[in-house]
Parts: C-alpha cells; structure tokens; sequence
C-alpha cells in the first residue's frame, strides 16, 4: 500500500471523525445499487442520495424549578419505499442516555457538578424500538440531566427527538420546547437578552469522551460586549454546562446576538430564555447566515412580534421585509427595509404585525450586495400577566423531509410557507406512542403565502405522535409547528422550526481505480 493510498484512507478518516452524526457506507445491495442509478440517471453528474447510518442528538437539562414537567418524544420517520441499505444495517439502534454530569452557574453561584451517580453513561432514558412509531418518557423533577444520544443502521435516517417542559407558577413559567440538535462547532443566537428582567443561559452539551473547549460571544446593537469569562469554557466529557449570559458582561443589553463556537471538540448548543413578565421558551440556533430569511408560523393571535437581525461579517446588510399571509404577502406599514449594520445587533418591535392572520416573516436584499444574516423572532401571545413567549428562529427549507416530535391530539397547528413558487406537501401523522394508526394529507402551499393548519391526527390515537412534511412538487418550502398548552387563562405555547432532517447524504459516484496502488 503506497503513500497515495494511505492519504486518501486518512482523509476519509477525518472526514468521518468531523461529521461523526453523518455516517455513510458505500453502496452495496441490489436496493442501494438501483438508487444510485436512478440518481446517475436523472443527471450524471448529481450525487445519488444515501441514508445515514449514524446520527447524534443532544437534548439540554430541562429546568430547575420544582414544578416542572418534562416530556421526551422520540422517532425515525417510516421508510415509505426508498433504499435501505446492506444486511448489516437493516437494523438499528437509537437511544438517549443522561450525561455524566450536569454543571450549574445559577444566577452568579459557583459551578456545582450535580454527579448522576453513574460511573458512565446511564440507563436510557427512552429507546427507539423501530421506524414509524414514537416512543416517550417524563421526567417530572429539577434534576432532570441533559441528554446524550446516537441511533444506527434503519433507525438512523431522520431521527427525532424533542424535549417539551411546562411549569405552571414561578421562574421560567411556560411551555418550553425544544428539538433536541446535533453536535456541531458554531451556532448563531439572535434574540437573547442580559436585561434585568430577563435570566438567559447558554446550554453547552459535550457528547464525545473527551473534553471540549467552547467560546461564547455577545453582540449587543454597537458591537461586541466586552468579557473575557465567555472565553475558554471547558464542556467535560458527555457532560453539560449551562452559562448564565448576564455573567459574561457588565453591559445590560436588551437584545442580544450570542455566538457559540467550538475551539476543540464538538458542542450542542440551545438558549433558555427566561422573561420574568412574559414566560419562558427555548431559543434555538438560527440557520447558516443567509442573504435570504424565512421565520415561519407567527401565531394569528400574537400581540407582539420581535425581529432580532445580525451581520456576522464585514458589510452591511439592506433587507426588505415581507409578510407572507394566508392571501400573499406584503410590506409592514413602516418597516419597508431595515439596515443592520455589521457585527451589530438590530431590533424591531413589529407589534401585532399578524393582525390575526397567521403569517411567516421574510427577510431578503433590498440594494445593493446580498449579504448574509441571522434572525429571529420573539412572539408574544396574550396580555398582562397572562402573557407567553416562544421564538422562531431563521430556518432551512424543508427539504426532502422534516418531522416535528411531539404533537398531542388537540394544541397543534402546522404552518408552510412558500416565499417563491407554488408547492404541494405531503403531511404524515405517525403513529401514536400508546396506539393508533398512521394518517397522510396532501396540501397546497401558494406561493408568497403562510398555510396555518390544524394538521392531521392518527386514527385511534392514544398518546403522543409526530407530523413529517415532505415536499411533493413546486418550490421550496419552510415549515414549523406550533404546540399550544393553555394553563389558567395563560396561552402557552412553543414553536419548533422544521429544517430538513438530514437523513440522506450525497454520495458521489466512484469507480475502482488499481492503478493507485502502482508504485
């Protein structure tokens, strides 16, 4: 075996230690086989699309309050007819086990290690027995751990989980949900806050056997804060670590853009929001920094509307901004094209821009250069005390296929937004985690437009259940899901965007070439 060889064996290596949720094998069964040429067939020179075989996802420690109620929904869609792979994957394995540790830093105390009592990793939470179906489990306690989790083979490609907490009284009352993310080594947080009246933490989960090293990085509306506590946080290993933002700078910021990156190893990273007035939600990463911003599923009822906007690089940003309704889209009164200044956090309070149509914020170039941005939004719904907040980040275009958890059979309402051409999608309702049967539902997004919808639900359904979203034909499409759990008068809720699932990997074509090994 020569040097040649031995490079190309090692760049593979890395590849893989680097992308570790994104696993691969070549193609190899008479299923992969036609696949591929069915991908070779439509353009030569497109990838064939293959199922992941490894897939990871971290879920953070749910809250400390005594009053909380946490659910965990897990599931891998349902093949419907596509490749399954080689013999050696056609079964799988999927679980999400606690973390070693959990480290607190609550409202400037010392770091406390709150020891699982578990030499290693501990007993599964909840396992995934097959494709199709969930599979749930609660924790009702403030000990609760984050959560660490891989899923193999059949049980890889698309896997899902979420976690849902409700409090009912007290710090951090609300709904908080949250899709549990893969591990990764940058994410964008536009819509945080180090106010007063707000009590933000950074959840940093650590996966690996080793330990991470991760920065955080505060930008308020003239710049980078200054601190040097964000730099240099140790994640032990398949531990978590909650970091209180407040600490990280003397400056009080009301709107705050958080950067998480990863010097060495890998991190998952999500925002707990608390709002002392108006409840509490999970703030999750925006997507990849785009000159082109979809925020799907503005309720119809929210009486006010936030839009956070960051420049991460060097130029300035001109955006126009667009409301996509259930008729078409328009212009906010007022807010026709916003600027955002590079590396500086910009807000916009749009009120009640919903009027009481449902409706999706688009964000695009107004002049000039294209440049690349993050947002999110914060939605209030509700008056006074009986106020709630969720938020919706920037999210990628469904894809081939995107899957939101956790539904009940009543609360949930499914929102498509079609910024460019017509699309028609098709919906699946699972089956339900205690019983019931699968459902399927075409609909037709038009374009400019939201579709909100109350969306289907299995016959017979006992439990809880998930919806995937499959884009059939026309444009791209960006979906989220909103999960409503009224409490006292209280309207609370969470919304979790709908990116693609990322169960499928390009695999270029490749042929045997013996000649490498000549020396």
């Amino acid at each position: 075996m020569n040097r040649t060889t031995l490079s190309l064996i090692a760049a593979a290596t890395a590849l893989a230690a680097v992308t570790g949720f994104a696993v691969v094998s070549a193609p190899d069964g008479p299923a992969d086989t036609a696949a591929a040429g069915a991908g070779r067939a439509a353009d030569a020179k497109t990838p064939a699309r293959m199922p992941v075989e490894r897939s990871s996802l971290l879920c953070p420690a749910p809250s400390t309050s005594d009053l909380a109620e946490t659910t965990y929904t897990s599931i891998t869609p349902a093949d419907k007819g596509g490749a399954k792979g080689d013999a050696d994957t056609e079964e799988g394995s999927a679980e999400l086990v606690p973390t070693n540790a959990t480290l607190a830093a609550r409202d400037g105390a010392e770091d406390k290690e709150k020891d699982t009592g578990k030499a290693g990793p501990g007993k599964p939470v909840l396992s995934l027995k097959e494709p199709g179906k969930p599979v749930t489990a609660e924790a009702n306690t403030a000990e609760a751990p984050a959560l660490v989790g891989s899923a193999d083979g059949l049980l890889a490609p698309g896997w899902t989980a979420q976690q849902t907490t409700k409090i009912t009284a007290g710090d951090g009352r609300g709904v908080l949900g949250v899709s549990c993310t893969a591990p990764d080594s940058s994410f964008w947080f536009p819509g945080a806050s180090t106010a007063d009246t707000r009590h933000d933490y950074v959840h940093l989960t650590n996966p690996d056997d080793t330990a991470a090293v991760a920065d955080v990085e505060l930008y308020g509306k003239d710049g980078a804060l200054e601190s040097d506590a964000g730099e240099g946080i140790t994640v032990p290993a398949r531990s978590s670590v909650p970091v209180l933002l407040s600490t990280l700078s003397a400056d009080s910021a009301e709107n705050v853009t958080v950067h998480v990156t990863a010097r060495s190893g890998r991190v998952g990273a999500v925002v707990q929001a608390v709002d002392e007035e108006a409840g509490s939600d999970w703030l999750a990463a925006s997507a990849d920094a785009s000159d082109t911003v979809v925020l799907p599923g503005i309720p119809a009822d929210a009486t006010s509307v936030h839009l956070v906007v960051f420049a991460p690089g060097d130029e300035d940003a001109d955006l126009e901004v667009r409301l996509a309704g259930p008729t078409g889209s328009i212009t906010p009164a007022g807010h026709e094209t916003l600027n955002v200044k590079a590396g500086m956090t910009t807000a916009v309070d749009l009120k009640d821009v919903t009027k009481g149509e449902a409706g999706s914020l688009l964000l695009g170039p107004a002049q000039g250069d294209p440049v690349p941005v993050v947002a999110a939004l914060r939605v209030v719904r509700g008056e006074g005390a009986a106020q709630e907040t969720a938020y919706i980040p920037a999210t990628g275009q469904v894809g081939e296929r995107a899957t939101a958890a956790d539904n009940r059979a009543r609360g949930s309402v499914l929102s498509l937004t079609a910024p460019g051409a017509t699309a028609e999608v098709e919906v699946t309702a699972s089956a339900g985690s205690g019983g019931g049967e699968p459902v399927v539902k075409k609909y037709t997004v038009e374009a400019g437009t939201t579709l909100a919808v109350e969306p289907p639900v299995p016959s017979g359904l006992k439990g809880s259940y998930a919806l995937t979203v499959e884009p059939r034909s026309g444009g791209p499409v960006h979906a989220s899901r909103a999960l409503e759990l009224p409490e006292d008068g209280v309207p609370m809720f969470t919304v979790q965007t709908m990116p693609d699932d990322r169960g499928t990997v390009p695999v270029p074509e490749a042929e045997q070439d013996l000649s490498v090994l000549d020396d």
